[in-house]
């Protein structure tokens, strides 16, 4: 069985925005667990079927903000040390590091001693009106995006722009342009534009995602965009394609929840570890989960590690 991205969920779906497409509308509702009650006997197993798969990359993330469990974030990164991870990434909407700068300033300096490497914020635009739209609870201004990502590089940190493609936010190739120009300005390492899924099935995200997702017609006008101004630089499947626009790496993605399923059931997008120790493959469906019966015995033929 073979992996192409490795996820860690931390904490649960307490958050301080409002996106009306949130990935916490896709997962199953359970509540935060102390670090204590973490399975992390189970991480050890995802973590070395990551290994197995020569997955690079671990991403810490969750259905609601990260940040709001530093100390999660801490004892995760600990117990992923000892594998070896050239990459270990944390996605935020980076609100609290800046709001509450004095606290988070500790935290990122130990993480980053512990192994993180990247820090990817999650955005819809380059323009702070429309972060500020989509993210602000409380109609506060939105953080100062250019300021925060020189903070973080002075911390030695990779910063990556997710940036959800929504319509009348990032819909058509000028918007794309200046996004890219933005995160070049800023010596942003890399760019990700990742339509809104299509595939929720969850009432409270669906009707909002219908009305405001990407049509055929805008993503073709993106994608041209790119092979027009860009030289392609890898094709990853069942992920997305790789551009160098003007020096700035951009990564094309496939939604979160799409293509996770194969035609091969020993390829899967997605290796995710919950918090209960529940391994999956699937964010939305929760039934994605690898079976003990069925998938355990393999995988412990093959590890005769952790069990």
């Amino acid at each position: 069985m073979k992996f192409k991205m490795f996820s860690v969920v931390v904490g649960s779906e307490a958050c301080i925005a409002k996106c009306p497409f949130c990935v916490s509308c896709e997962t199953p509702n359970k509540e935060n667990l102390k670090s204590s009650e973490i399975n992390f006997r189970n991480l050890k197993i995802a973590a070395n079927l990551a290994n197995r798969s020569n997955v690079d990359t671990v991403m810490l993330t969750s259905r609601g903000e990260p940040l709001l469990f530093p100390d999660q974030i801490t004892d995760y990164l600990h117990h992923l040390k000892e594998f070896n991870f050239p990459f270990i990434e944390l996605q935020t909407n980076g609100i609290l590091l800046q709001k509450n700068k004095e606290k988070y300033d500790k935290y990122l300096r130990l993480w980053y001693e512990k192994g993180l490497t990247t820090i990817t914020i999650s955005v819809v635009s380059h323009r702070p009106e429309l972060n500020k739209k989509n993210y602000m609870q409380d109609n506060s201004d939105y953080i100062n995006l250019p300021e925060l990502i020189d903070y973080l590089h002075d911390l030695k940190f990779c910063v990556r722009l997710t940036c959800v493609c929504c319509k009348n936010m990032m819909d058509n190739s000028q918007e794309v342009a200046e996004f890219i120009k933005f995160a070049k300005e800023n010596k942003v390492e890399q760019v990700t534009l990742r339509p809104v899924n299509d595939e929720y099935r969850r009432e409270s995200a669906h009707l909002w995602i219908l009305e405001n997702k990407l049509t055929d017609e805008n993503k073709k006008d993106i994608k041209d965009y790119l092979e027009k101004n860009g030289t392609k630089l890898l094709e990853l499947e069942r992920i997305g394609t790789i551009y160098d626009v003007d020096g700035q790496n951009v990564l094309f993605s496939l939604p979160l929840t799409k293509y996770t399923r194969d035609t091969n059931p020993e390829n899967l997008r997605n290796l995710i570890f919950f918090q209960d120790g529940h391994i999956r493959y699937e964010w939305e469906m929760e039934g994605g989960i690898l079976l003990w019966k069925f998938i355990m015995k393999k995988v412990i033929n093959q590890l005769a590690v952790y069990y």
